[in-house]
């Protein structure tokens, strides 16, 4: 009980830093606003190392579900322990994100840019290509694609 404890204080810290970082340089009025990106890695790698340091003793900081089952699919953790890590990676991180919401609640209010609150607690591209997700057409549209577009296919013939 002691290890999952640990595991939710150590990423309620992670979160509660990490995001605490973005949302003071991404939303409106803060101290930070505009800081930019170095202040943002900056943070989460200070976010990172205060987290693991905090609780690295007692439950090995995985903070985070996939160093959780990586860990175990090497056979370094036992599998039984991964249920039971996972939710309080899950539950600390939700619990972080409360905090950072309630402490910049303020500044949420005044941000009109959806994308940047969005930022606090996601990440997205700096530009959306959505013309690359197509979905595969069907094999008579391919072939009707194929004609409109007077793609031919080159055969090569065998000379003997």
């Amino acid at each position: 009980m002691q290890n999952l404890l640990a595991e939710l204080l150590g990423t309620m810290l992670l979160i509660v830093l990490g995001d605490g970082v973005v949302a003071n340089v991404v939303l409106t009025g803060t101290k930070g606003e505009k800081s930019g990106w170095i202040v943002i890695t900056t943070g989460w790698g200070i976010a990172v190392a205060m987290a693991a340091y905090a609780v690295g003793r007692i439950s090995g900081a995985h903070l985070n579900p996939a160093l959780t089952l990586a860990l175990a699919t090497i056979g370094s953790f036992a599998w039984a322990d991964v249920p039971g890590y996972i939710a309080a990676q899950l539950v600390g991180a939700f619990l972080g994100a409360i905090i950072v919401w309630l402490a910049y609640r303020p500044h949420f209010a005044v941000t009109d840019d959806k994308d940047g609150k969005l930022a606090v607690f996601a990440t997205g591209p700096a530009i959306r290509n959505t013309s690359r997700l197509t979905v595969r057409p069907s094999r008579r549209s391919r072939r009707s694609w194929m004609r409109s577009s007077g793609w031919r296919a080159k055969i090569p013939c065998s000379s003997g």
